[in-house]
């Protein structure tokens, strides 16, 4: 098909192109051969009068005019992909359909294991994938490669819409035969204790550490770093050392491991998740169905207003 004399297949190519920046990373998105790359973007070359990507070293990268088409060009298929796909309705007894999220660990093990059971009641065809936080969460939201990003509040997307889905606070945890702790901990005798933390994904990026370098006079000691929330309370059994972890997820290990939620004399951050998804999918009854399913059941399970 053609639009304004443009064959509207060489689109998706375009935006492989761009999403991969390599004709041969392209065609093994698209599943067709590297010439046949080639020759969709000789023909885009051609029509736009640009050479679209261009060969730096061992790269491509686009030109001007080629990164501005970058979101252009998926905003157009995401539309499509909307218009061909969204039905009158949703019946989740009947439908067969993915949806994908993009969580933490701390997401999945507090909300998601007690929504997928659910989920397998109501809508028995529905499956459910879980990714890891990739380091630009938001575009893998606006590419429309996940349907739900859920996320702390301070990493919200402007270009996507959100809801509020959950508050949580943070708390000590200690292993239970740790014997330099009492009933509670100062901050001096915080600081002066060895510390789990975690560092996330291929960044690195600490959890809360900002916070503690603004608020506490001092720096802890970092003896253990694991690369989860859910490795964190394990990692202090044993030891003499500290975690500190969102509240219900150290409620949660705190039922089966050897450890206790120790209360602190100062004030410790606390934290809304929100869910975000794409604006295109706004008024789509599947994702409208999904999303009210996690807020309901947030209510409930985690106990929020």
């Amino acid at each position: 098909m053609r639009f304004k004399k443009l064959n509207l297949n060489l689109i998706v190519v375009l935006d492989a192109l761009l999403a991969e920046n390599s004709v041969t990373k392209a065609g093994q998105r698209l599943h067709v051969s590297q010439t046949t790359i080639s020759d969709a973007l000789a023909r885009l070359r051609e029509y736009f009068n640009d050479e679209l990507l261009t060969q730096v070293g061992r790269k491509m990268v686009p030109t001007p005019l080629g990164a501005t088409l970058v979101q252009p060009v998926r905003d157009m298929l995401l539309q499509a992909d909307i218009i061909l796909n969204t039905q009158p309705t949703f019946d989740p007894a009947a439908a067969e359909r993915k949806f994908t999220f993009m969580i933490s660990d701390y997401v999945s093990t507090v909300l998601m294991m007690k929504v997928i059971p659910l989920v397998s009641q109501l809508a028995p065809k529905v499956t459910i994938e879980m990714m890891q936080q990739s380091r630009m969460p938001s575009e893998s939201l606006d590419r429309g490669d996940i349907d739900f990003l859920i996320i702390p509040e301070t990493f919200l997307a402007a270009s996507s819409p959100s809801q509020h889905l959950f508050t949580d606070d943070f708390c000590c945890v200690a292993w239970t035969g740790n014997p330099l702790i009492g009933e509670r901990i100062d901050e001096k005798q915080f600081l002066q204790l060895g510390h789990v933390v975690v560092k996330l994904g291929e960044t690195r990026q600490p959890s809360i550490e900002e916070w503690f370098f603004k608020t506490l006079r001092g720096n802890r000691r970092v003896e253990t770093v694991t690369m989860d929330f859910n490795s964190a309370p394990q990692a202090v059994v044993g030891t003499n050392r500290l975690a500190v972890m969102h509240t219900k997820l150290a409620r949660h290990y705190a039922a089966f491991l050897p450890i206790r939620l120790v209360p602190v004399t100062f004030a410790l951050p606390v934290l809304n998740e929100h869910i975000q998804w794409n604006r295109y999918s706004a008024h789509d009854p599947a994702i409208i169905w999904m999303r009210d399913l996690l807020v309901s059941m947030a209510r409930v399970e985690l106990q929020t207003p």
